[in-house]
């Protein structure tokens, strides 16, 4: 992949005094390697050469590490939102919404340890990229429906969701058995629902074909084709102590 781009040494230079470059701590130089490592592991390719790739992502630090990215705020993010979109770019990527880079505390890293979880999240609004400063420590109050396919994470933010072969579709997925409308994913009350939208083959959740729709539950498995689908809620951080 070569160098450090000029982008990166942008970070370096506009935080050099929020990360210390001595050993056991982690620094922005670190953090934007990681999320370009983060696109390519996670790219998918799809149908017409097109690679999809994560836009939203989360850094997870140390209390000391996240104490200090806190400190600097959204300039940190915002630098490393463009970091992502120029990898993307440099890589014919496409990516189906906003990228969104924001950090979080997790307690059980030891200083220096860093750790990224990425999602793909559609949406119609917004510009190429939203950052978000770190946030104070939160806890946990509700769950977050996402969907893991194929090793890509998708978060059910909308009350609905489909999943179909169609690059209308919310969540494309290629798979030839699978229809061009297949599968909606619906939120409702807290209840979330697999309806078939009428699909030549099919859907099926732990094993039992969808007869109109079917509550999931985390854990649930959904087949449509070939594809395996798995249904899980996450718990959500929110407030601060």
């Amino acid at each position: 992949m070569g160098l450090l781009d000029n982008v990166e040494r942008g970070i370096e230079r506009m935080v050099r005094g929020a990360f210390s470059s001595s050993s056991g701590r982690v620094e922005p130089l670190e953090l934007a390697i990681t999320l370009r490592r983060e696109l390519d592991e996670k790219s998918m390719t799809l149908a017409q050469g097109r690679t999809l790739a994560p836009n939203v992502f989360t850094a997870r630090l140390s209390d000391e590490d996240f104490a200090r990215a806190q400190e600097w705020g959204a300039p940190l993010a915002e630098e490393l939102c463009d970091v992502v979109i120029k990898h993307a770019r440099s890589q014919s990527y496409t990516l189906q919404g906003p990228v969104r880079v924001s950090f979080t505390r997790d307690s059980s890293l030891k200083p220096g340890s860093l750790e990224v979880d990425s999602a793909t999240e559609k949406s119609h609004s917004g510009g190429p990229r939203q950052a978000q400063p770190p946030a104070p420590r939160q806890s946990p109050t509700r769950m977050q429906p996402v969907l893991d396919i194929d090793g890509q994470r998708y978060s059910l933010n909308a009350a609905s969701v489909v999943l179909g072969r169609s690059s209308e579709a919310d969540i494309l997925v290629d798979d030839t058995g699978v229809s061009r409308r297949h599968l909606e994913i619906r939120t409702e009350g807290g209840t979330v629902r697999a309806i078939d939208l009428g699909s030549t083959n099919g859907s099926y959740v732990n094993g039992q074909k969808v007869q109109g729709e079917t509550i999931l539950t985390d854990g649930s498995t959904i087949a449509m084709g070939r594809t395996r689908i798995t249904f899980r809620l996450l718990p959500i951080r929110s407030g601060g102590r």
